[in-house]
């Protein structure tokens, strides 16, 4: 566990430091350094694990299995390019005066504890600590939301706050719920919380309360999600506060929030099995995603704002997986790991795009950004390719992703693809509709080229074209063990 301990121990180190320099030129060096160097930790950690097998602390208060451990890397990955991004993005910021260096090195301490709840929320086995952590990445994320002290950014950090504060004290009842249903079995207390001990005696859960608590944490944790009608903050975060909180919150957050979900669901499933409610964890997360899903992509076509633009984006994508896991056959849940691997990719290469596109035209109005590719190709092209891949389109990787989820649903519940295929449909055009005249329209006065870092876009649009075209022999094989594990089945 040496190499887990290293990654969580990185960003409160790089926290210490940023807050007494990360107003300097140095901050953002620092900030990026302490990003890379959590990726190779986490790379080597994952390495370990697919040799090995789950790792376990030896208090039991940290596993990392298939499951988990690939959304670690992904999770330092897109840290670390989003920390490249930010680095010139910051600096013109603080050079058109919209921060101060106070506020400058508040954002660099406040990015590297953001990363540092969500890796902790991931990797600890305990589900008090869980919850624990999914509060603190709010917090921290809300500091980030308010980072401009515009009457709009505060209003959105306290709508952020209020509503994900009363989705997580739901999360806290559920938990509360789990914690007694795991008092019929014969655990030390200590331990009744650990989620693989629990994962273990999941039959012998008393289901009742199981089925209340997993209803609780179901809208606990899936606020932070963003699942339709917990939903409201979302807009309001990515559209007031800076872009690249807007990167890591739609491309990781909304993961871990997730990936907390269907933790729980593993333990009611193995409560629930055999009674007459065995589906009843899964047809919430069906019915739940897909009402995100649907109604995400119709609020598609009312955004007048490129940042809300794409965060309704993210709900319908949250949406659709969560279906995905939800459906519960194993073709389906390897689509909706894939799939949200490539929606992260995806999503924050689209947000460094966006954020360019906004500094360029110096806002955020869709009809006030026109004709990008006339006027800096690259950030232009960069747009249109990423909502390109990000609507489906072949031969990216949301396109294989969810194809996947299509033929699990056409096996399993045919009556429900024709409303996913008008849902995607919407989408794509909400999203082509907006994003066409972003790029080719012809571009107001006063909207010149501006200094831009496009690294990351090209790294992650390259490696969703990839999974598109090919998935690689050991991202399959992760991905298989963690399908086998989450649905305790061998077979696609």
């Amino acid at each position: 566990m040496t190499l887990l301990y290293l990654t969580l121990t990185l960003p409160l180190v790089a926290i210490l430091l940023l807050g007494l320099v990360g107003h300097r030129r140095e901050g953002a060096t620092l900030n990026l350094l302490f990003a890379a160097a959590g990726l190779l930790s986490s790379l080597a950690m994952a390495l370990q694990v697919l040799r090995e097998g789950p790792l376990s602390s030896a208090d039991g208060q940290f596993y990392v299995d298939a499951f988990n451990v690939y959304l670690l890397v992904l999770t330092c990955f897109v840290g670390f390019t989003t920390a490249l991004f930010s680095r010139p993005y910051m600096a013109h910021e603080l050079e058109i005066g919209r921060l101060t260096p106070p506020r400058l090195r508040l954002y660099h301490a406040s990015y590297q504890g953001f990363l540092f709840t969500m890796l902790l929320a991931l990797s600890t086995n305990n589900l008090g600590i869980l919850w624990v952590a999914m509060e603190g990445a709010t917090l921290s994320s809300v500091l980030l939301v308010s980072l401009y002290r515009t009457p709009e950014s505060i209003e959105a950090a306290w709508k952020y706050f209020i509503l994900c504060g009363v989705g997580i004290a739901q999360a806290l009842f559920g938990t509360v719920l789990l914690y007694f249903a795991a008092s019929s079995i014969d655990l030390p207390a200590g331990d009744a919380l650990l989620w693989n001990r629990l994962v273990a005696h999941a039959d012998a859960l008393e289901p009742v309360a199981m089925s209340i608590a997993f209803i609780f944490l179901l809208v606990g944790y899936g606020t932070k999600v963003g699942l339709v009608p917990l939903h409201n903050w979302l807009p309001d975060a990515h559209s007031e506060g800076p872009t690249p909180m807007s990167a890591v919150l739609s491309g990781l957050l909304l993961n871990v929030a997730l990936y907390a979900l269907v933790r729980l669901k593993m333990l009611t499933d193995g409560a629930l099995a055999g009674g007459e409610q065995a589906a009843l964890a899964g047809h919430l997360m069906m019915g739940f995603g897909l009402v995100s899903f649907l109604t995400a992509g119709l609020f598609l076509h009312r955004q007048k704002d490129i940042k809300r633009l794409f965060s309704y984006s993210s709900i319908e994508h949250m949406g659709l997986i969560t279906f995905a896991f939800g459906l519960g056959v194993p073709l389906a849940t390897f689509g909706a790991l894939l799939h949200m691997m490539v929606h992260s990719l995806t999503k924050s290469a689209i947000f460094v795009t966006v954020g360019h596109a906004s500094q360029i035209a110096g806002t955020q109005r869709l009809e006030q950004i026109r004709g990008l590719i006339h006027t800096q190709p690259a950030v232009g092209w960069g747009l249109l390719i990423g909502t390109a891949a990000i609507a489906g389109f072949p031969p990216f990787g949301v396109f294989s992703s969810e194809f996947l989820l299509l033929s699990a649903t056409m096996q399993h519940w045919p009556w429900l693809t024709p409303l996913l295929l008008v849902g995607l449909v919407i989408a794509f055009a909400g999203l082509f509709r907006a994003i066409q005249p972003v790029a080719f329209g012809t571009p107001p006065e006063g909207q010149v080229a501006i200094p831009v870092t496009l690294w990351p876009v090209a790294i992650h649009l390259a490696l969703v074209l990839w999974l598109g075209l090919a998935i690689p022999d050991f991202l399959a094989a992760w991905f298989d063990q963690a399908t086998r594990l989450i649905t305790g089945s061998g077979l696609l």
